[in-house]
């Protein structure tokens, strides 16, 4: 392809302004060029929102895991035994899947304790299960685990640019909307200087 026709070729941000109405168009009209700038306004805005839903996603792991890493290190992890058996592990629920049932064990100066805890699904009885004990030695909630952490800030994150995003396209028409009223008036005006002229060739 020749030098020339390179040149004559629109560049694609020339096209894309084009587009948006930015471009010399005569039938673009104030209006138009107005609504192209507010629709690029939302989307620029909208793009910017992922790097601050990134922020957030990242600001709300680092505290799950800092706030669970101060209970971890206020618990106890131990071993228990099972004193029941739990329902069958069902595959499509995961390995996270845990029944509540009384569990056994031995405090560091030999006394025996009981108490409820969750354990995964499949346990039988007498099997040996970890559970979390609190300062006061009572059984307590297990820390999450680092993965957990990385789930709830991923979802809090997706969240956040979702959330944002419908709310920014709602700006975004509800400042068309005026514009359009606008544009259907100025055409029932210039229609009603226009008309006549046409009927009156027409005839």
């Amino acid at each position: 392809m020749s030098r020339t026709a390179n040149r004559d070729m629109p560049s694609w941000g020339l096209m894309l302004a084009r587009r948006l109405g930015f471009g010399r168009n005569p039938l673009r009209r104030r209006l138009d060029r107005i609504q192209s700038l507010v629709v690029l306004t939302a989307v620029l805005v909208a793009v910017l929102m992922i790097p601050v839903a990134v922020t957030v996603s990242r600001g709300v792991t680092h505290s799950i895991e800092q706030s669970e890493a101060v209970r971890r290190a206020t618990m106890t992890e131990v071993r228990a035994r099972a004193l029941e058996d739990t329902p069958p592990a069902i595959p499509e629920a995961g390995a996270e899947a845990t029944s509540r049932v009384r569990v056994s064990w031995t405090d560091p100066a030999g006394w025996p304790h009981e108490g409820r805890a969750n354990v995964p699904l499949g346990t039988a009885k007498d099997a040996e299960v970890t559970i979390w004990l609190d300062r006061s030695g009572g059984i307590a909630i297990p820390p999450r685990r680092p993965g957990d952490s990385a789930a709830v800030g991923g979802a809090v994150g997706l969240s956040t640019a979702m959330v944002s995003w419908l709310l920014i396209a709602g700006l975004a028409r509800l400042s068309v909307v005026p514009l359009d009223r606008r544009r259907l008036r100025d055409w029932d005006r210039e229609w009603a200087m226009v008309g006549p002229r046409w009927r009156h060739r027409s005839t």
